[in-house]
C-alpha cells in the first residue's frame, strides 16, 4: 500500500463513533473546503442505515452511516478520527480500541483517536509493537490527542519549555469544580461521585486504570520532550467525603459518599526526584476538601528562569469541541507524515486548517 497523495486539496474522513466528540468532528469535516467526510461508523443498530447528514443534524449527504466496521476497513479513507467512549473503562472487552485501531491501521487507514495511547511507550513493549506492526502493515500513521491530556497538560508545558534555560520541575495543576454540571450520567455514573466508599472502589476499578495510563502518558511524554531523565511514573489517589448532603446540578450528593477525588502523577528520575508532577483536584461542592488545592489551573515551571501560567476554569468553552478539533486540525500533518506512531513529539506545530466552510446552495 502507499500512503495517500497529501499535495490534493481535500482528504477523505471516516468518522468513528458519533459520540459528542464524533459528531463535532463529522460536522467540521462536511463544512471545510479541504475535507470530504465519506461515512460515519456507529455503535447504535438504530442509528445505523440514516443518512449521515440527519444524524449530524444537517442536510442529508446521500451516504448511510454503518455499523459495520468492514465498510471502514474497505474504505478510501486518508484518515479515521476515532472517537468512541474509552473501551478500558465502558464495554465487555477492554481491548476493543487497540484491536480496532490496529485493524484500521493495517487496512492502510491512517488513525487519530482520542481515547488515549497518547504516548505508546508507556503501556510496554507489546502494545507499541502491536500499533508499530500494524502501522508497518498498512503503510498508515497513528497518532493520539485531546484536550487533557493532550493540549493543557502537555502541549503548553513543553511549549513554555523553549523560554527555559534549565528546568527541575514540571507542575500541572487542573481544578475543577463541578457543583454546576448538570449531569448525573457523568457526574454520578461514569466518575463514581455520590458512591459509598466500597462502591467507589469497585466502580472506579477501570476508570482509575484508564486515567493513570492516560497521564502517565502525559507525564512520560512531558519528561521525554524536556530530556528531564523520567524512568518511571508513580500514581496516587485520594477521597474527600461529603460531610452533610451537597446540593448540585447533577442532584444532591448524600452526606458520607463520594464527593471529591484528588488524582496525583508525578515522574520520577533514577535519583527518586520529582520532574513533572500533574495534579487532578474534583469537587462536586465548593464545601469539599477545604485543604485540598484551590485556585485556577495552571502549569508552573520551576528553573531558569520559573515560568507560571494559569487558566480561568472556563479557559475553554466547549471542552468536547476542542477535544475534536485537537483531532481535526492534526489531519494534514498525520496523512503527510512517514507510516509510524506519531505523538506530538513527532508533529510540527498544529494549527487550525482552512477555515473556509464548503459553499451552500
Amino acid at each position: 500500500m502507499t500512503k495517500p497523495d497529501v499535495t490534493k486539496q481535500s482528504y477523505k474522513v471516516f468518522q468513528w463513533a458519533s459520540g459528542t466528540v464524533g459528531q463535532h468532528a463529522a460536522r467540521v469535516a462536511l463544512a471545510r473546503d479541504h475535507l470530504d467526510l465519506i461515512g460515519l461508523y456507529v455503535y447504535s443498530p438504530d442509528k445505523a442505515g440514516k443518512d449521515i447528514g440527519n444524524l449530524l443534524g444537517r442536510d442529508p449527504t446521500g451516504i448511510p452511516a454503518t455499523n459495520n466496521k468492514s465498510v471502514v476497513l474497505e474504505s478510501d479513507a486518508d484518515i479515521v478520527i476515532h472517537a468512541p467512549l474509552a473501551s478500558l473503562v465502558y464495554g465487555d472487552h477492554p481491548e476493543q480500541d487497540l484491536d480496532d485501531i490496529c485493524d484500521l491501521l493495517a487496512a492502510g487507514k491512517n488513525v487519530i483517536t482520542v481515547v488515549g495511547y497518547l504516548y505508546p511507550s508507556v503501556h510496554g513493549d507489546a502494545v507499541v509493537a502491536r500499533l508499530r506492526d500494524a502501522c508497518r502493515q498498512g503503510n498508515a500513521t497513528f497518532h493520539s490527542t485531546g484536550l487533557n491530556p493532550g493540549w493543557m497538560g502537555d502541549v503548553i508545558p513543553l511549549t513554555m519549555s523553549t523560554l527555559a534555560e534549565s528546568i527541575d520541575l514540571v507542575h500541572v495543576l487542573e481544578i475543577s469544580n463541578f457543583q454546576y454540571y448538570p449531569s448525573p450520567e457523568i457526574m454520578f455514573d461514569a466518575m463514581g461521585f455520590n458512591s459509598t466508599p466500597a462502591a467507589f472502589e469497585v466502580k472506579n476499578k477501570r476508570q482509575g486504570h484508564w486515567l493513570n495510563g492516560l497521564f502517565s502518558e502525559s507525564v512520560q511524554m512531558v519528561a521525554d520532550g524536556m530530556d528531564l531523565g523520567v524512568t518511571g511514573v508513580t500514581s496516587q489517589m485520594e477521597i474527600a467525603l461529603a460531610e452533610n448532603d451537597l446540593h448540585t446540578a447533577s442532584g444532591t450528593v448524600q452526606a458520607g459518599n463520594v464527593a471529591g477525588q484528588h488524582w496525583r502523577w508525578a515522574g520520577i528520575n533514577s535519583a527518586g526526584e520529582e520532574k513533572v508532577v500533574h495534579e487532578t483536584v474534583w469537587r462536586m461542592h465548593t464545601d469539599v476538601a477545604p485543604d485540598w488545592a484551590r485556585g485556577k489551573h495552571s502549569v508552573h515551571i520551576t528553573g531558569n528562569p520559573t515560568m507560571h501560567v494559569e487558566f480561568d476554569e472556563s479557559y475553554v468553552s466547549d471542552g468536547l469541541l476542542a477535544t475534536a478539533m485537537h483531532a481535526v486540525n492534526a489531519i494534514p500533518h498525520v496523512v503527510a507524515a512517514d507510516a509510524g506512531i506519531k505523538t506530538l513529539l513527532d508533529l510540527p506545530w498544529l494549527l487550525t486548517h482552512n477555515r473556509e466552510a464548503k459553499n451552500e446552495s
